[in-house]
């Protein structure tokens, strides 16, 4: 059984790293996949063996092209619990919007997710603890009886130093709308290499050099949240919603290849419970 749209969602936007103007629609599908169309060329479906690249984003494509900065747009997914759709793009950067989660959710909301009826979720497990470890970096996934997903950073910044969030249905919506970031200080010096032209004040949380942000948060902890979301977009691409699985989920200073990496790994000891 699938969960798709109820009808299709169209959105438009500039992209964070080109900042060119992409139109996106995402049509309901039952074929069990999301799958991406890219200015009419051939599909690709959204899983781990077709990410092409983690540097700045998750860069899902094949030999002929590309969707970049699909995590926040697979997170939405993954809240939704939204598991087979077609993403028709105009460009080949998936819009920022807002720089979370939270238009796409409401947009999939307004749309109506069409749930089988008396559909009911298959939960999921690991078959042995599966892990990746590397310096200071670590993402460590265990069985366990309900799911428990914690994430904790030590950023050169004084409000994000040795820091830490767990994840837990109070907090879900503060995940969505956690915004991406970065230091404010290296921004030029992206432009200047050709990344995050589309960044803005609106869409993006700035580190500030005297302590403080570029704008107010939207709640505590926002960037570790946005790395929570990040997380939940990157491990989707197992084809099982980390969300369904009864595991603890531990994160300490990884990134998009991390978590891509310990996808790949994962997807091979999920288990149905």
């Amino acid at each position: 059984m699938t969960i798709t749209l109820k009808k299709e969602v169209k959105i438009t936007g500039n992209g964070l790293m080109k900042n060119k103007p992409c139109e996106v629609r995402l049509i309901p599908s039952q074929k069990g996949q999301i799958r991406y169309f890219v200015k009419g060329n051939d599909p690709f479906v959204a899983n781990v063996e077709n990410v092409i690249a983690t540097d700045h984003c998750v860069v899902l494509g094949n030999k002929n092209t590309k969707a970049m900065l699909t995590e926040h747009l697979t997170a939405a997914l993954a809240f939704c619990h939204i598991d087979s759709v077609d993403i028709c793009m105009t460009e080949e950067e998936v819009p920022i919007l807002d720089g979370s989660s939270k238009i796409w959710v409401e947009e999939f909301k307004k749309a109506g997710i069409d749930k089988p009826f008396m559909y009911k979720p298959k939960q999921y497990t690991v078959s042995e603890p599966v892990y990746y470890l590397n310096g200071k970096t670590s993402l460590v996934i265990l069985p366990d009886k309900e799911l428990f997903m914690s994430y904790a950073v030590n950023y050169d910044h004084p409000q994000e130093v040795r820091r830490f969030v767990n994840y837990n249905s109070k907090n879900k919506e503060e995940i969505i709308e956690a915004r991406t970031f970065g230091f404010y200080r290296d921004l030029k010096k992206f432009q200047m290499l050709g990344f995050a032209q589309g960044a803005n004040i609106d869409n993006t949380l700035g580190f500030m050099d005297d302590g403080g942000y570029s704008t107010e948060l939207r709640s505590d902890n926002e960037p570790i949240k946005h790395k929570m979301l990040d997380l939940v977009g990157d491990l989707y691409l197992t084809g099982i919603n980390p969300l369904d699985l009864k595991c603890q989920i531990l994160a300490k200073e990884a990134g998009h290849a991390v978590h891509i990496k310990l996808a790949k790994i994962l997807q091979e000891k999920i288990i149905e419970v």
